[in-house]
């Protein structure tokens, strides 16, 4: 790359830095309710997997059906995916999240009405396409309300909300169905209000910088030091014509299986391994999820910090998911450990690198395209992701019914994180600004 045009990429940054740091933090408001919005996006995902021991003892659940319920519960979550991220780019991230997570509490709230895996993967539909909401809504506001240089750790924060919900989920659910001893159906009622207070307070304070109430003019110049880039569209074969769009895409098609099957089938994990249960299984998966929220955190401020010390955008985002895909490596040896301790570290250690290098990866579309193409980009890249997740969950299922080994899997999310920045640097090695043409 030359160095007008590595200078060029980073003018607008050079921007930013000549407008005072404001005194004002109201989008750091806007950033705590994204934090939130994800925290109750993954309660509402985890629920389920927090009760398939109790519901695989009641109804008799095997692998291969659970598997369907969670593999179909990403087809359709890609299909949103896709929709939501041609929507957002036309309605913006105030509507789209609240038409997000309206669909999904529907569906939260109807998986009290079946017992059976079938069932669940029919009630789970409406979930699956309002939680595909939860990631274009926030980027897209993230990108409407925080400078390039600021936006990384932005993302990083409220990204770390998956983990902060993955921590609630298991205490939390335990407390009402082992603890107050009530139906397992009761889990998803009282998880499911919370949304409800959510959806008021986003409705009352979500507003575009512009014509925000309570943002003061010295933040409002920070956010929009940045020159402001075209409006309008961008169509799906628009975007998919420039490799960086695909270098977005393969990284999400190899590492968001990794993160989906922990999530949905870490409790299975623990209880057929090393026999915990609802009551017992809480505080290894509350470290666990910690530990990646730790890295969410750091991945978001270790790119950001080399920013600021003046490196090329591509080359902070790409350093930074080279440190994590180092972390993840051990986790190849977590399912023959000794003890859960041991497995638990393990697995911590690579959900923290699993988070800081999607922190990065995430920042891809902000960084690259324009806005009226990000929202199109934000979808391909979570379908692209919920097939990879499909085929995991599916493979997993089959895999556990006849051989009953969780080792294959963990050796495959060992080695996933650097086949993914290898082809992600292939197809998008220069890390250059992508020209799109709007209206489009």
């Amino acid at each position: 790359m030359s160095d007008f045009t590595e200078a060029a990429q980073q003018a607008p940054e050079t921007a930013a830095h000549a407008v005072p740091r404001p005194r004002g933090r109201t989008r750091w408001v806007i950033c705590a309710l994204l934090f939130a919005a994800v925290v109750l996006s993954y309660i509402d995902r985890l629920v389920l997997g927090v009760l398939k021991p109790q519901l695989t003892e009641l109804y008799h659940w095997t692998n291969a059906g659970y598997g369907d319920v969670t593999g179909y519960f990403q087809v359709f979550y890609g299909i949103g995916f896709l929709l939501f991220g041609w929507l957002i780019d036309r309605i913006g991230p105030k509507y789209g999240y609240l038409l997000a997570m309206g669909s999904w509490t529907i569906g939260h709230f109807a998986q009290t009405l079946v017992t059976s895996t079938t069932g669940f993967v029919i009630a789970r539909i409406p979930l699956a396409f309002g939680e595909a909401g939860t990631y274009p809504s926030a980027l897209a506001a993230a990108s409407q309300w925080f400078p390039k240089k600021e936006r990384a750790l932005a993302i990083g924060i409220f990204n770390a909300g998956a983990n902060v919900g993955a921590v609630v989920t298991p205490l939390l659910i335990g407390f009402i169905v082992a603890g107050l001893l009530l139906d397992w159906r009761w889990a998803f009622i009282i998880t499911g209000l919370f949304n409800l207070v959510w959806l008021f307070a986003w409705w009352r304070l979500y507003h575009k910088p512009a014509d925000h109430p309570t943002l003061t003019s010295e933040e409002r110049g920070w956010i929009e030091a940045e020159p402001q880039q075209d409006v309008g569209r961008a169509g799906f074969l628009q975007v998919l014509r420039h490799r960086e769009a695909w270098a977005y895409m393969a990284g999400r098609f190899l590492i968001d299986p990794v993160w989906w099957t922990f999530l949905f089938w870490l409790p299975d994990f623990f209880n057929k391994t090393y026999g915990y249960d609802l009551k017992s299984f809480g505080p290894p998966l509350v470290a666990i999820y910690i530990l990646a929220d730790l890295g969410a955190i750091a991945g978001g401020w270790y790119s950001s910090h080399l920013l600021k010390r003046g490196v090329a955008t591509g080359r902070a985002r790409k350093q930074a998911m080279f440190a994590c895909a180092l972390f993840a490596l051990p986790v190849m040896f977590a399912g023959s450990a000794s003890n859960i301790w041991i497995a638990v570290m393990l697995i911590g250690l690579a959900c923290a690198a699993h988070q800081g290098f999607s922190t990065n990866l995430f920042a891809l579309p902000g960084d690259q395209f324009p806005r009226f193409g990000q929202g199109t980009l934000i979808g391909l890249g979570g379908f692209a992701g919920a097939v990879g997740g499909f085929i995991a969950s599916k493979s997993l299922g089959l895999l556990l019914d006849s051989v009953g080994s969780y080792g294959p899997f963990f050796v495959a999310c060992g080695i996933a994180y650097l086949v993914a920045l290898l082809v992600f640097h292939l197809l998008n090695p220069r890390y250059r600004d992508v020209a799109l043409r709007a209206g489009t």
